[in-house]
């Protein structure tokens, strides 16, 4: 019961702590609406799997004893996030968006844009890491370790939808609209800042 508790609380503050994922779901959602903020949610819940997914069979423990190799890891996550907050703080021209119409990312943009921004995102690496190598025990149950690992995936599905929610909320995506270009270079310095951070950062191990 101890461990449960102690991945239930590790989880819960991981995810809610400010960071690339919630500047990428802030800003597809008052962007492109709710439903590019929902699939942005469902991207990184299917990220934060692959992360368990690697840890699990045992490829995770080779990641923290390598550090060249979670260095790579490390850079092009932080490329990725620069990319990204690069594009978005450049974007000069105010988008023309209907919030009651189409949304102008596809569906599959939006997924895909969640997938990556935390599977390549250490930060989720050492979350997973440092709770199956520090608190789950070797001996519990692998029906127990996946079980802990879909709570995990849950948790990021379930904070950020309400992000997306939340900034899509018709009256408040209006106001951040009228903003956005104000916005998109806040969070597009945001996203670039945390990836300049994360490629600086020592390594671990």
């Amino acid at each position: 019961m101890t461990e449960l508790i102690a991945v239930a609380i590790i989880t819960i503050l991981a995810v809610i702590s400010p960071g690339a994922d919630f500047a990428m779901v802030t800003r597809n959602s008052y962007l492109y609406g709710r439903k590019a903020g929902m699939l942005a949610a469902i991207g990184i819940a299917l990220g934060v799997l692959i992360h368990v997914s690697y840890t699990i069979l045992g490829v995770g423990l080779v990641i923290s004893k390598s550090p060249i190799l979670f260095s790579v890891i490390k850079i092009v996550g932080a490329v990725y996030l620069v990319y990204l907050g690069f594009n978005t703080f450049s974007t000069k021209v105010k988008l023309a968006i209907d919030l009651s119409g189409t949304n102008a990312m596809t569906n599959f943009q939006s997924l895909r844009q969640g997938f990556f921004t935390n599977a390549l995102n250490p930060k989720t690496t050492l979350f997973v890491l440092s709770t199956y190598t520090q608190v789950v025990n070797p001996e519990t149950p692998l029906t127990l370790q996946i079980a802990y690992g879909l709570f995990m995936s849950f948790a990021h599905w379930f904070w950020f939808s309400l992000v997306a929610l939340f900034f899509s909320q018709e009256k408040l995506r209006a106001a951040m609209l009228n903003k956005q270009i104000v916005l998109n270079r806040a969070i597009g310095s945001i996203l670039m800042f945390l990836g300049i951070s994360l490629a600086l950062s020592p390594m671990v191990g």
